[in-house]
């Protein structure tokens, strides 16, 4: 829907061409008391404004409108030594021009809007020396400052959250996992997790043959006691719960021995067919 147009006699318009420089609130209330107008509000009169491509005359980028917040002496000053560290620029500025109502980010804010640059770039520069060199803490302390001390982590401490030696863990494919004292492979640390189940079978009956695993017989995963899992080749394993297999772990309590048996068949079957046979026979002669 088209919004009614505001009629404006000839002299309202020159008053407003000639006013254009006004601030808007400013320049709204003039109007309505000059001309009795109650009926244009501020954005109609900004709007205005805008159509017939009058410019104010306001420089963009400096704090300006009903009052600028600096000075051309204080600007001056400002660009001038805008590469001091930015609290000795405020400090150095309010001590000259005694502006304590002038904050420290006013002035980022201000040399922000202008432009300016300060030279740094805020990474440690190649040769610079730390300004804690040479100043070595004392032994164990971790740092100078008491409050730095408190927090910090001493030699020989274990973190909050250390899982100790025989710490215990269900991992995500359910099986049972406990903290040994063996070097990490990876990490180099002195304790390490590995299956429960397999280090318990072990320490009876020892290191897992390559390219056999361990069976649990009761499919319950969490029951690491060692006659609950039994050496079986890696072979055997689809036969029992793989795509093509009986669903041993799934299957009732009374079946499980029948289908474990009956897997072991069929791999000792599968096995001999795959050993090539050597026809038996004489030298010719």
């Amino acid at each position: 829907m088209k919004r009614r147009s505001i009629p404006y006699s000839a002299d309202e318009m020159a008053w407003l061409e000639a006013n254009r420089t006004m601030i808007i609130s400013d320049y709204h209330r003039a109007f309505c008391t000059a001309f009795g107008r109650d009926d244009v509000s501020a954005a109609n009169l900004h709007g205005l404004r805008k159509r017939k491509g009058w410019k104010v005359g306001r420089a963009k980028g400096r704090y300006v409108g009903r009052r600028r917040l600096l000075s051309d002496a204080e600007v001056t000053w400002l660009r001038e030594n805008v590469t001091l560290a930015t609290t000795e620029w405020h400090r150095q500025f309010a001590c000259l021009f005694a502006r304590d109502d002038v904050t420290v980010s006013q002035l980022i804010t201000f040399r922000k809007n202008q432009g300016w640059k300060t030279g740094r770039t805020g990474c440690f520069e190649k040769g610079a020396v730390p300004v804690n060199k040479g100043k070595a803490c004392a032994p164990g302390t971790g740092g100078r400052h008491p409050n730095a001390r408190k927090t910090q982590f001493k030699n020989g401490h274990e973190p909050h959250n250390t899982k100790y030696l025989g710490h215990e863990r269900v991992n995500k494919d359910g099986y049972v996992e406990i903290s040994v004292a063996e070097t990490n492979p990876h990490t180099g640390y002195g304790r390490r997790y590995v299956h429960k189940h397999v280090h318990l079978w072990t320490q009876e009956n020892g290191p897992v043959p390559e390219g056999f695993a361990l069976k649990c017989l009761d499919a319950d995963k969490t029951n690491t006691d060692p006659s609950n899992w039994e050496l079986v080749p890696r072979g055997m394993l689809p036969r029992l719960n793989g795509r093509s297999g009986r669903g041993y772990d799934k299957a009732p309590d009374e079946l499980k021995p029948t289908i474990m048996a009956v897997a072991k068949l069929e791999h000792r079957v599968r096995e001999k067919a795959r050993t090539p046979s050597h026809a038996a026979g004489g030298d010719r002669g």
